[in-house]
């Protein structure tokens, strides 16, 4: 894990979640992508019109960014100097998740870090618009901070599992993250009904786990996931939380509820999405 995408729009949300990324892999050697996109929608007849007349408009409506973007990159460069960090500034003009996903295979990301809040429609208070598509559309790694977190050491992870079986492929990127933080792992195998057990058990998939990675087990049943989760993390407190995403439901259904369990899942602490 040595290339992350940072998405950012300049705004504080953003701005916290890049400080995270920092924190987060300090020590390594890193390179890190900071992205900005701005779509044909937001341009202005204003800013089309302010380039000169040597300039591209690409050039002239995106002035601005690049002088943002380099201003970040600077202060990144001056507070982050002891690191092994490189930055290298993106500038896109493009559908958000089509820059993200250009970026993604042009540069091999291994993650994107990105801020949770950021749109006030009803189903996207949690997170918003621009991280729910990256998460619905973009086959990478996606760790999600949020707003106002501040990087706390990572002593404990938490492994969600909802009859849902943990891609073997994925077991090096968890196992490099407790290695690098020195965290334990803690496994919430959550089974919402006995059909559930019945139709998808894990047990196998679990054994196969505990040969790559050391972790404590934990069940429960009968009990809607995102309920369950946030008893465990009241419990048993965690600075990090994995979840696996097979399909599209298993992810609206952690965030929105579903059927006639309408509880929702905000997550207190960093989210971490694997797709498989």
């Amino acid at each position: 894990m040595k290339h992350i995408l940072l998405p950012t729009d300049f705004s504080e949300n953003a701005m916290n979640a890049i400080t995270y990324a920092m924190k987060f892999f300090a020590g390594m050697e890193m390179h890190f992508y900071v992205l900005n996109v701005q779509k044909t929608s937001d341009f202005t007849l204003s800013e089309v019109m302010s380039g000169s007349p040597t300039d591209s408009i690409y050039n002239g409506v995106l002035q601005d960014n690049k002088k943002a973007i380099k201003e970040v990159i600077d202060y990144l460069q001056k507070t982050y100097k002891e690191e092994r960090y490189t930055f290298k500034p993106l500038l896109d003009y493009d559908v958000f998740c089509d820059a993200v996903n250009q970026a993604v295979v042009t540069y091999n990301i291994d993650l994107i870090i990105m801020g949770t809040n950021g749109a006030t429609n009803a189903k996207e208070v949690v997170f918003g618009s621009n991280t729910l598509q990256v998460i619905r559309k973009v086959d990478c790694t996606v760790l999600t901070v949020p707003e106002a977190y501040r990087f706390t050491p990572i002593k404990s992870v938490l492994l969600s599992l909802n009859y849902q079986s943990f891609p073997m492929s994925q077991v090096p990127l968890l196992k490099e993250v407790l290695s690098l933080h020195k965290a334990n792992l803690k496994v919430l195998d959550i089974k919402e009904s006995e059909a559930a057990i019945t139709a998808k058990d894990t047990t196998a998939n679990l054994e196969r786990l505990q040969k790559m990675l050391n972790y404590q087990l934990f069940r429960v049943k009968d009990i809607p996931e995102a309920m369950a989760i946030k008893a465990f993390e009241q419990l048993m407190p965690v600075e990090l939380h994995t979840v696996i995403v097979e399909e599209q439901h298993f992810l609206d259904r952690l965030l929105f509820g579903s059927g006639a369990s309408k509880i929702s899942y905000e997550s207190p602490v960093p989210l971490l999405i694997i797709h498989c």
